[in-house]
């Protein structure tokens, strides 16, 4: 049985939830408070975490970054704030979904199930990916530019696991957010080019002249890394 945190100031909403969930298999246990839902991330080490950003004290965004600076469980954002910017701003701290409010709770134990699915798909990968200057090994999810570490958010890093595991293929935008999210988001398609332009300066690429990320113009982009044997 997966094990679910909800961090979300609506007790009614954690017993409703909790309830729900059992029903496909899912203990969900909840935190009213960031700091609670901080304390039991590392007591509890749960499977996946539901994240409200509309939190008291501190909002879900510096939740959610204070969580990636030592975690990369999967997370599912929950609020009623709808705006793209709002999505966008999650996609980039790090967070693997984002569903908003009010939902159904059908759809929201899909998009669990879809995100842990993925999440355990790739712990049980055990490639490693070499190109010039850029080696990724998915068993231990690490990349090293030029023989160095290097630090990426989730979903930078499964972009650039998406692009190196496919080289020479164009992916459109909506292809992209599809893998990487596993949902129909052609609202969000110009996130995948925020994410890109981040990707690309961490791995010291430019769009003119690339040596990882090729935009490929009307259409998307295609990752371009000379292989190594």
């Amino acid at each position: 049985m997966s094990r679910i945190l909800l961090i979300d100031d609506d007790e009614k909403l954690g017993d409703l939830l909790g309830a729900y969930f059992r029903r496909f298999d899912l203990e969900l246990f909840a935190s009213t408070t960031p700091e609670a839902g901080l304390k039991r991330l590392e007591q509890e080490k749960p499977d996946l975490v539901i994240l409200d950003v509309m939190l008291p004290g501190q909002d879900g965004f510096s939740v959610c970054r204070e969580i990636r600076k030592t975690s990369r469980v999967p997370i599912v954002m929950l609020t009623a704030r709808g705006e793209v910017t709002d999505r966008i701003v999650g996609l980039e701290l790090g967070a693997d979904d984002y569903v908003p409010k009010p939902f159904e709770p059908r759809e929201l134990v899909a998009r669990v199930q879809n995100v842990l699915r993925r999440a355990g798909n790739r712990a049980a990968d055990t490639r490693e990916l070499r190109f010039r200057d850029l080696e990724l090994h998915l068993e231990r999810r690490t990349v090293a530019l030029e023989g160095k570490p290097l630090d990426l958010t989730t979903m930078e890093y499964q972009l650039l696991v998406l692009f190196a595991s496919n080289p020479g293929r164009t992916f459109t935008r909506d292809e992209i957010l599809n893998e990487l999210r596993g949902i129909d988001a052609q609202l969000f398609s110009r996130s995948v080019d925020i994410l890109v332009s981040r990707l690309r300066q961490k791995l010291n690429d430019t769009a003119r002249q690339p040596r990882f990320i090729k935009t490929v113009w009307g259409t998307g982009y295609a990752f371009v890394g000379e292989e190594m044997q």
